[in-house]
């Protein structure tokens, strides 16, 4: 089993909306504790006017911020809205000492898990919970953002972190897009290996886009929805029969990936999907625009691997809801930053970050124009479960947990690497 250092894991964490923390709960539905007795405050009131800086991690799409900026400004005369960028890596290393004294980010955007969960417990959000901008959100989807009674955050994308679909080679292969249980899925794959494809695409040697399939793979066999939180806290073990039969089912994948998986990075496996030669992406659907760049023209959809042997799952898919929306307690232009987060959060303008971006959002009434998400749109609907892999606070514990599929895919037994990973996570007790 390769071992993976906590600074690939952080490198690699910005693939999605990493961290972790609040527990997983179905697509709409579900909230963590409150911080304190007083709690944050409401943004102030004031004039939208003067600079307002903008940080976070999403270079690819700052041309459509520009654009929503020219159209923002055009609204209220005298005011400027600058994008801070980082890189992913960055963010998630630095963005809260940059936005402590409030000189950058007066509205910021945060991952998912453990950046929320910091930003949380030094007080950089103001409460949003009462402001225009919430009111557009489709309820069930506002969870990740929320602390207690007060929503600090406004999770913004909404993304599968399931399996893509080449539907042009199911269709020629004669395989189920929607396997009911997993020995339809291993029939699904077997029927695609037999058209001579390669089933599934699989970056195993890319820690933050190979783990989504965990997502998805402890989903509907782990007896509790916060079953990563448990194994970090010791309740739950890797040991344990579930997890022992999840592991045994990576094993059956085995067969279905593509040679040398485990060191496969996340850039090769797209390749291999947007070429036609293999069936499935083992990433999610927030790399629809990479591998349309790439050259892909066939329709996409997404296949959720269900592990149950009866088909009775709890969940149908699974989720994130991530780039969560904040303002910064210590900016000296509140007002203006909670103007620009409002204007964001309109249907029309959160329709067009989501076409031009080819991601979902969790804004409500938002017309779907971009082919992809419109095939993709009844996913929303879904009874899908959130992305577990985003409970663990502790990075080792995390990697270690996941490692272990990844080991078993490199053909250790999956006993071995579950007390491998076990022995990881007391360690960490």
């Amino acid at each position: 089993m390769s071992q993976i250092s906590r600074r690939q894991a952080m490198a690699l964490l910005g693939a999605l909306g990493l961290g972790a923390s609040a527990a997983a709960c179905a697509g709409p539905g579900g909230s963590t504790k409150p911080a304190g007795a007083s709690g944050p405050a409401a943004p102030s009131a004031g004039a939208v006017t003067g600079k307002v800086s903008f940080a976070h991690w999403r270079g690819e799409d700052k041309a459509v911020f520009d654009e929503l900026i020219k159209r923002f400004a055009a609204k209220h005369d005298g005011v400027e809205v600058a994008q801070d960028i980082s890189t992913s890596n960055d963010y998630n290393a630095q963005a809260l000492q940059k936005l402590r004294g409030g000189s950058i980010g007066d509205a910021f955007a945060t991952f998912r898990g453990a950046q929320f969960k910091n930003f949380t417990e030094a007080g950089i959000y103001t409460d949003l919970k009462d402001s225009q901008a919430v009111k557009n959100y489709q309820k069930g989807l506002l969870s990740a953002g929320q602390n207690g009674d007060s929503q600090l955050g406004l999770p913004y994308q909404v993304v599968f972190p399931m399996p893509m679909a080449n539907l042009d080679l199911f269709d020629k292969a004669g395989a189920e897009i929607a396997p009911k249980n997993w020995d339809a899925f291993l029939a699904m794959c077997e029927k695609l290996a037999s058209a001579g494809v390669i089933p599934i695409s699989w970056p195993g040697g890319d820690v933050g886009n190979g783990g989504q399939l965990f997502n998805c793979m402890i989903a509907n066999n782990a007896p509790v929805d916060d079953m990563c939180a448990q194994i970090e806290q010791g309740k739950l073990k890797c040991t344990d029969d579930w997890f022992i039969k999840m592991l045994n089912q990576y094993k059956d994948l085995k067969p279905f990936v593509q040679p040398n998986a485990t060191g496969t990075a996340v850039e090769p496996a797209q390749n291999l999907f947007s070429q036609g030669k293999a069936a499935m992406l083992a990433t999610g659907s927030y790399h629809l625009a990479a591998v349309r760049g790439l050259g892909a023209k066939f329709p996409i959809d997404l296949v959720f691997p269900n592990t149950t042997s009866d088909g009775k799952g709890k969940y149908e898919g699974a989720y994130n809801a991530t780039f969560i929306l904040g303002v910064n307690s210590a900016s000296k232009n509140q007002a203006a930053a909670a103007a620009w987060i409002d204007f964001l959060s309109e249907p029309e303008n959160a329709g067009y970050y989501a076409n031009q971006t080819a991601q979902h959002v969790s804004v409500d009434k938002v017309e779907y124009t971009n082919p992809d998400l419109k095939r993709l749109s009844p996913w929303l609907q879904k009874k899908t479960a959130l992305a577990a892999r985003f409970q663990f606070n502790n990075l080792d514990v995390r990697n270690a947990v996941e490692a272990s599929a990844t080991a078993v895919i490199s053909g250790t037994s999956p006993e071995q690497a579950a007390a491998a990973a076990q022995k990881v996570v007391d360690e960490r007790l």
